[in-house]
């Protein structure tokens, strides 16, 4: 056996125990490898990501509002109309008929009206006036042949006839004048006239009235949706003809977890896009948060205003509203994985002359990533992420 051979194995074997005593003394007075980062200072913002639809401003349903029979119909589906446009023309023979049929019964009211107060009524004053000149007459004559026939010039019986004309002038005076009264302008017969007349304008406008809705047009500017009539078509009131999506401000509605309640405000600025159109972004306005939660999902509604909307949003389309309720353009930021709630405290842990040590932070902005720190820590600070690592334990970035 070769002294010198065992003697080399001998020290081999020394040197490698040496060497993994070195590297266990090593490795313990390093301590665990632990995931770390560093606090840097940038820009943060806080976002709400929420999946919500466009609005349609009003659905207006356009229908007639009378029965007739549909001649022409003007739009079709996608059609741009605007306030006032004819939509649906409906055949008009029988109203027209109707029209014209109460417009001459307004003209010969109208005659009527007229006779009264430019014939009738003359005629009556003229014959009131010559009553009354009769009875000044009679009455001058009665007076005359009193005194004769006192004086004995004429006899009574002579007297007592024009007594008799007396009163007969009296009586066509009284009727004169009652004709003239009912001739006037506050008199019976120039009342009833007024009154037929009246009857015959108000006819004639529900005739005009009912005319011009045979002309369907639209209530709103806007878009047409929907078309479900056809020329030949009988329509009649309480049928919708056409569905009208109204043109105006576009609006984003949204369901948003009650969670988030306390980021909202009204005013905050967004950013939305559509699952179609995903690369192409738009800017939205919070303008409406609702008041009340839903209890069957927990969330609560919010609206948006789309100031400029791009051309291909649609009613009822699908989006993705990225909402910006705060934001720092320079703070100290550390990884959301870093921070801990412990017994009501956040806590950080760092790792300071290579131990580990839990530091008791403030923190502000909270985004998806990372969390503001407000005080507790300072730029260059290095964080640990590893969790489950006691305070005071030996330790070293793990590469």
């Amino acid at each position: 056996m070769n002294p010198f051979k065992d003697h080399r194995w001998l020290t081999i074997a020394v040197l490698a125990a040496l060497a993994i005593a070195g590297l266990f003394t090593l490795r313990t007075l390093r301590g665990a490898a632990v995931e770390v980062a560093p606090v840097t200072s940038g820009a943060i913002q806080h976002s709400i990501v929420v999946s919500g639809r466009v609005q349609a401003p009003n659905r207006v349903q356009i229908g007639s509002v009378v029965t007739g029979r549909v001649g022409q119909v003007l739009v079709v589906e996608g059609d741009k109309v605007e306030a006032g446009q004819p939509l649906i023309l409906l055949e008009t023979s029988e109203l027209a008929a109707a029209l014209a049929q109460a417009r001459a019964a307004e003209t010969s009211a109208r005659a009527r009206f007229a006779a009264v107060r430019e014939l009738s009524l003359p005629q009556a004053t003229e014959a009131l006036d010559q009553s009354d000149a009769q009875l000044q007459f009679a009455e001058a004559e009665v007076k005359r042949n009193r005194e004769l026939r006192d004086k004995g010039f004429i006899s009574e019986a002579r007297l007592q006839d024009l007594e008799r004309l007396l009163t007969v002038a009296r009586s066509q005076r009284d009727a004169a004048r009652a004709q003239a009264r009912a001739q006037g302008s506050t008199g019976a017969q120039a009342l009833e006239t007024a009154s037929k007349l009246q009857e015959a304008i108000a006819a004639r406008e529900v005739a005009e009235s009912r005319y011009a809705q045979t002309t369907i047009r639209a209530s709103v500017p806007g878009t047409v949706l929907v078309r479900s009539v056809e020329p030949g078509d009988i329509v009649s009131p309480g049928k919708a003809l056409l569905i009208v999506n109204s043109a105006g401000e576009t609006r984003l509605s949204a369901q948003i977890d009650e969670k988030n309640l306390p980021f909202l405000k009204v005013g905050d600025a967004a950013t939305a896009s559509s699952e179609a159109f995903p690369s192409q972004r738009f800017n939205a306005l919070l303008y409406y948060v609702s008041p009340g939660v839903d209890v069957t999902r927990g969330s609560i509604e919010a609206r948006f205003r789309v100031p400029e909307p791009p051309a291909y949003l649609r009613a009822d389309m699908t989006v993705s509203i990225d909402i910006g309720v705060a934001r720092k353009a320079q703070a100290l930021t550390v990884p959301a994985a870093a921070v801990r709630e412990i017994g009501g405290e956040t806590i950080v842990q760092v790792l300071r002359g290579g131990r580990i040590e839990s530091v008791k932070v403030r923190i502000g902005i909270r985004a998806a990533d990372r969390v503001e720190i407000v005080a507790g820590l300072a730029a260059g600070d290095t964080v640990a992420l590893t969790r489950d690592v006691p305070d005071g334990a030996r330790a070293h970035a793990a590469r």
